[in-house]
């Protein structure tokens, strides 16, 4: 009887189908103009559901490698509980331009967020306020009275061995919407005129990623100001080639005393330097003065391109590493060691906690004029510091007149060229530095010494703005959105004819 009853469904079913058919076959392809009103329906109603899409503003699905064309939850994190109103202005754009896309997905995240494309012409407000002129492009990110203007150049890098562009656009749009709604931004100073390193050589990637982070940046001639301001959150000095004068000897140590914090990067020396003042900036987290030479691994998995100076240091689970913990790593390029005095440290008030550290069987070469890979009789054999941490209490706190502990940081890598412009191309795995985590090592270690410890995470690769889509997935894309109109209408023309024929 079931069988039976199902059998006489699927016959009333298959009815209605042919029904439905026929009445296609004998209502609307009997002439022409019947079939071209069918077919201008069906495009009606394409080209409907297409705008009705549009208006929902569904996260569009993206088929690039870095999934550049959605949010990533870092993102989504930042911005879902900023209880501000943010416009964001896309001045000169069509609703179609892929980072309007971007940014409308705030919207979806948190409803406060509003991303639109204005016409200047009907904005003359927007227009007076900012001074933009009509048929120019550009961004405006607004909250209040706070606004950041970006232009297109800014949503783009380029990487200068490939030529290629490299989209930033997420990053500076979450960037612009957390600046303008934060009320308070970390300061970071570079110390100038000590180092070939500096954010207009050789750092111009740090710069501007730094920017993306929300850090107001400032480079720091010391012997002009006299010290070290006040409203440093974080002192970044890089590779001395020289010593410090007493000036600036004095105005760290004097910084060090009030409780600020540094980020050191000092790469491989390969001369014998005297530098008694540097020296002394060090010792006070227990750091002996670095020596000649440089670090080389043995382990190839701990190596890139089977080359000993081009080593993957092996990441410690700490507050400034933990998002980079198990991932692929950073490289490090003629990395010297960070040597600590441990039974100094607790005279020093210093607790150490290491970041980063070499395999086992790494060596330290002083002896440039060996070209053996194999460690020598020369050479110190061992597992070394190459990131460290050093807490230093300047202050105990106090319990009867109720002040808080002074203390000072120090993040220290034995390397500066992982976070230079220099490219690294030994390997086709690892075309240039920066495409490793080394930028978030660093973004990480001055989001932790500034007191943002929610900013420490591992970021999404920016990588090259190119279509992605494996050859399947294009084709079946390119097949819906140009092939089907156009099977409708060859479809249509056809049956018309055939009809006119047996006319």
């Amino acid at each position: 009887m079931k069988k039976e009853k199902q059998k006489v469904i699927d016959t009333k079913e298959e009815k209605q189908k042919n029904r439905f058919i026929e009445i296609i076959k004998k209502k609307w392809l009997v002439n022409g103009a019947k079939t071209f009103i069918l077919i201008a329906i069906l495009i009606a109603i394409f080209i409907g559901i297409n705008i009705l899409m549009q208006s929902l503003e569904l996260t569009p699905l993206d088929f690039s490698q870095d999934k550049l064309y959605t949010l990533t939850q870092e993102s989504k994190d930042k911005v879902k509980n900023i209880d501000k109103s943010v416009n964001i202005y896309f001045i000169g754009y069509t609703d179609e331009d892929s980072n309007l896309d971007l940014a409308k997905q705030y919207k979806n995240v948190n409803e406060k967020i509003v991303a639109e494309a204005i016409n200047i012409e009907n904005r003359p407000d927007l227009a007076n306020k900012y001074g933009i002129e009509s048929g120019t492009q550009g961004i405006i990110v607004e909250c209040g009275e706070k606004s950041k203007v970006l232009t297109a150049s800014d949503l783009v890098t380029y990487d200068t061995s490939t030529y290629e562009t490299i989209s930033i656009a997420e990053e500076k749009l979450t960037s612009s919407i957390l600046s303008v709604t934060s009320d308070v931004i970390p300061k970071v100073y570079f110390l100038l005129g000590y180092s070939e390193f500096s954010l207009n050589q050789n750092m111009n990637y740090l710069n501007m990623y730094l920017e993306n982070e929300i850090n107001e940046i400032e480079t720091l001639d010391v012997l002009s100001t006299g010290n070290i301001p006040d409203d440093c959150n974080t002192l970044v000095i890089t590779t001395p080639n020289k010593d410090f004068d007493d000036v600036a000897t004095n105005s760290i140590l004097e910084y060090i005393q009030k409780g600020g914090n540094i980020l050191w990067l000092n790469t491989a020396i390969t001369s014998n330097r005297d530098m008694p003042n540097v020296n002394k900036v060090l010792e006070n987290y227990g750091v002996k003065p670095f020596e000649v030479g440089i670090i080389r691994e043995t382990d190839t998995s701990k190596m890139v391109a089977n080359s000993p100076d081009l080593i993957i240091p092996i990441i410690q689970q700490t507050t400034v590493t933990k998002d980079l913990y198990n991932t692929t790593g950073v490289i490090f390029v003629n990395a010297t060691k960070v040597n600590i005095d441990e039974d100094k440290l607790s005279e020093l008030n210093v607790t150490k906690t290491d970041l980063l550290v070499t395999g086992d069987n790494s060596y330290f070469r002083k002896d440039f004029s060996i070209q053996s890979n194999a460690a020598s009789q020369s050479d110190e054999v061992g597992s070394f510091i190459v990131g460290a941490e050093l807490e230093k209490t300047v202050k105990e706190s106090n319990e009867e007149t109720q002040e808080n502990a002074v203390t000072s940081k120090l993040i220290i890598y034995g390397e500066n060229i992982f976070i230079s412009d220099y490219q690294l191309n030994s390997s086709s795995s690892y075309p240039a530095i920066q495409l490793a985590y080394n930028k978030d090592l660093v973004l990480n270690s001055i989001a932790y010494l500034a007191d943002r410890e929610e900013d420490i995470t591992a970021r999404k690769s920016t990588g090259t703005v190119t279509y992605t889509a494996t050859e399947t997935e294009d084709t079946v894309i390119k097949a819906i959105i140009f092939g089907v109109p156009v099977i409708i209408i060859i479809v249509g023309i056809g049956v018309w004819q055939a009809r006119r024929r047996k006319k």
